[in-house]
């Protein structure tokens, strides 16, 4: 029975919100966000990458950075880029990515959900990613991304998100730079709100689709806050987090593809019998990249032509709710044991190429000095929930998410 939490929230000027909401911080470098936000003082790059308002020089993590994006969040609030609302209320946010809508709310969520696991996650979480969202949440005083979680659909709440989005007129209705549409409602009738509160409290649990870090950062953050206000209730916001909930039947999974530097060691004859031992591989002679059309196939761009490889029976489990993924496959059959690729998350010698780039870009980066290039069918919804129900991790980079949520469009205030 998780527990979702109206809350007053801090949301640009209408006129303001396209030059306000901006991507993801993890999703630009430096140097991309530093162009982007060019011409385009209020950019919540300002606060999210604040870096790009300081010295080339000076180390993403530095101190100073955190310091710059509590400034800048403050002088947005004081210059009202930013107002915050009078009375706690659910936001509803839609975005529209060629012609696919997904429908998510905007609530907080509790820190104790997440610590009991009735916010399940699929992921671990890297301590210096986590340390960075720590001390931009704790300098910022705020959750300034929203953490991205799905639930299992339910009618009734799909009902009461409809029957408001065809009565009620949106606060912000636009599209982004990448041809996204985002339109947004604010729930202010608090007998509705209290049917989206009790129709979640009847949901088993709240599932992590992306956003693991800034999930964890918030925990922790709340955690130190209780450490510090020793009389604290349980009410202050704090003990809340920023999120999106979307129902599971209208996320939308990419593929995740991987690019790997050299043959470890083996010629290209090799390289082919030692993987045909676990893959049928199979050359493409059709034109242009080979997506693979079911589980447990692939596709591999090697010395400018496209192979398809199929997993033989007996090199996984189909019972293993991790050992059957896709990603699991390639990982324990080809890229641990051929390629001697042993920690994703720390070699250098590979690449993870999310799906919205395309399977030409696999080709540009094997023709611009990687070697070898694998795509892979996209991991499904289904398979992170059982994933996440079993108390199971997933391997790195096993899901791209499209759209991604724009930041800077709600702020929640500690």
């Amino acid at each position: 029975m998780p527990v979702i939490k109206p809350f007053k929230a801090f949301r640009p000027e209408s006129d303001l919100v396209t030059k306000v909401a901006s991507p993801p911080y993890d999703v630009l470098n430096s140097e991309e966000a530093r162009q982007l936000v060019k011409d385009n003082p209020y950019s919540f790059l300002h606060v999210n990458k604040a870096e790009i308002d300081l010295d080339s020089s000076v180390d993403h993590y530095d101190q100073r950075v955190y310091e710059k994006a509590s400034e800048n969040l403050n002088k947005f609030i004081k210059g009202r880029v930013y107002l915050q609302d009078e009375e706690e209320k659910i936001y509803i946010y839609r975005q529209i990515m060629k012609g696919r809508a997904q429908t998510g709310l905007v609530v907080c969520v509790s820190i104790d959900d997440y610590l009991k696991g009735k916010i399940k996650k699929h992921e671990n979480t890297r301590e210096d990613k986590e340390k960075d969202r720590i001390n931009h949440i704790d300098f910022t005083d705020a959750n300034t991304g929203p953490v991205f979680l799905t639930y299992k659909a339910k009618g009734e709440i799909k009902q009461i998100v409809n029957s408001w989005i065809k009565e009620e007129n949106p606060v912000y209705d636009f599209s982004s730079e990448d041809g996204i549409t985002h339109i947004c409602w604010v729930i202010d009738d608090k007998s509705i709100i209290q049917q989206l509160i009790k129709s979640f409290a009847e949901i088993d649990y709240l599932y992590i689709a992306d956003g693991h870090h800034r999930a964890a950062a918030a925990t922790k953050v709340g955690l130190k806050r209780r450490g510090e206000f020793k009389d604290y209730t349980g009410k202050e916001e704090f003990n809340y987090s920023l999120s999106v909930l979307f129902p599971h039947d209208e996320l939308y999974i990419m593929d995740y593809n991987r690019v790997v530097a050299d043959l470890a060691g083996n010629s290209e004859k090799e390289f082919i019998q030692k993987i045909s031992k676990k893959f049928t591989v199979e050359k493409y002679d059709e034109e242009g990249a080979y997506r693979p059309e079911a589980k447990h196939t692939f596709g591999m761009y090697l010395d400018n032509y496209w192979c398809k490889l199929t997993a033989k029976p007996g090199t996984f489990d189909e019972d293993d709710v991790v050992g059957s993924l896709d990603v699991s496959i390639l990982q324990n059959n080809l890229l641990t044991p051929v390629l001697e690729i042993k920690d994703p998350r720390t070699d250098q010698r590979i690449e993870f190429v999310g799906g919205i780039r395309g399977l030409e870009e696999l080709e540009k980066r094997v023709k611009a000095g990687m070697k070898v290039a694998f795509s892979l069918c996209p991991t499904s919804i289904g398979e992170l929930i059982k994933v996440a129900d079993a108390e199971k991790l997933m391997p790195p980079k096993s899901t791209w998410f499209e759209p991604k949520l724009r930041s800077g469009i709600f702020i929640h205030k500690l």
